[in-house]
């Protein structure tokens, strides 16, 4: 078998990239659909449930097939600097791409809004990281402008590449199931992926790849619900740091999607996302909180009585690797237990 190339390399027929372009990667995708029957059993009991772990790309995020496919088409047409405004899981992974093509990378986060797992990533791989005081759509508005003044690469989800790269993720699920799923459930922030993955489902099925669409339900934070409440949020709020957005760059696209696909975007609380990521935990799998919304959202769904188990395939799509946000989860645990190294004092405690 040959190795995993990328998925620039992968779907390139299916990529609106220059078919020139030498791919810019860390072989990135090929990530694992997990079965998860448990879960299913104790959240959603008739329903086929599957788990899509982005966290295991490179920079722990599905952000990656976004950069992939940035870079290597800003590569390609000469670009020496990139600029993005982040959450914190973009900007790893624009650092990450933009070193491997050797080019300087400067980004913009929220002050005190990020989790310290993703700013030293971005520090790691060499990021001049930039913080405003002011919210991520401050920090969005501010690039988009520069980067019209300037001859700077803009990687953020308003670039076209990056649904291209993000689409790649409907295709595996895609060649994993040998079709689309029923649902397809995801976290909802700038709402790049949502479009990125109707994108992704529609270009297979007219390909012939898959003889069915699915129904996609995203999950907002209630905090940070803009395309919930009709209306942008001025100051979200959550503990899910990675979709903590109250003006989504790619909002009405989202919203037509959903509506496309006979699904629907929900709100669901910051109680409910943490329950499902401890939950998911539970399962082995560990994923920052915001990668739990769209599970959660899920399982609120099957709660109100609005899914059906009818013995359908769901997908639920974990955006982040739980180390993005080490403190959501020693903010939250119990002291630890202390003892002399000696067997009987173990004994003791564990009996």
């Amino acid at each position: 078998m040959s190795p995993w190339p990328g998925i620039v390399a992968y779907y390139r027929e299916y990529l609106k990239i220059d078919r020139h372009a030498p791919a810019i990667t860390l072989l990135e995708g090929n990530t694992p659909l997990i079965p998860a029957p448990r879960l299913a059993a104790e959240i959603a009991p008739g329903f086929e449930l599957y788990l899509k772990y982005e966290g295991l790309n490179p920079t722990g995020s599905f952000k990656d097939r976004g950069m992939t496919a940035a870079i290597t088409q800003a590569a390609h047409a000469g670009a020496t600097v990139t600029m993005c405004a982040s959450t914190g899981n973009t900007a790893a992974a624009a650092a990450a791409y933009s070193s491997r093509a050797g080019m300087r990378c400067i980004v913009l986060v929220p002050q005190g809004k990020v989790a310290a797992g993703k700013i030293a990533g971005a520090l790691a791989y060499g990021a001049e990281v930039i913080a405003i005081r002011g919210s991520f759509d401050d920090a969005l508005t501010m690039v988009r402008e520069i980067s019209s003044l300037r001859p700077i690469a803009l990687v953020n989800s308003v670039n076209p590449y990056r649904l291209e790269g993000q689409k790649t993720a409907a295709f595996e699920i895609c060649d994993a199931l040998g079709r689309a799923p029923h649902w397809l459930c995801l976290p909802v922030g700038n709402a790049g992926n949502i479009t990125a993955y109707w994108m992704g489902f529609k270009q297979y099925h007219a390909a012939g790849r898959s003889a069915t669409l699915p129904h996609l339900l995203g999950a907002q934070a209630a905090g940070a619900a803009p395309l919930v409440l009709g209306h942008a949020v001025d100051n979200p709020e959550t503990v899910a740091t990675a979709i903590r957005i109250g003006r989504p760059a790619r909002g009405e696209q989202a919203l037509e999607a959903a509506e496309e696909s006979g699904g629907r975007i929900i709100a669901v609380s910051d109680d409910e996302i943490l329950a499902m990521w401890r939950r998911l935990a539970r399962e082995g799998v560990f994923v920052e909180p915001a990668s739990a919304a769209g599970l959660a959202g899920f399982a609120h769904e099957v709660r109100q009585g609005r899914m059906a188990p009818t013995g359908q395939t769901v997908v639920a799509i974990l955006t982040g690797h739980g180390l993005k946000d080490p403190d959501a989860v020693t903010s939250r645990a119990g002291e630890m237990k202390v003892i002399p190294a000696d067997v009987r004092a173990l004994d003791e405690l564990i009996r």
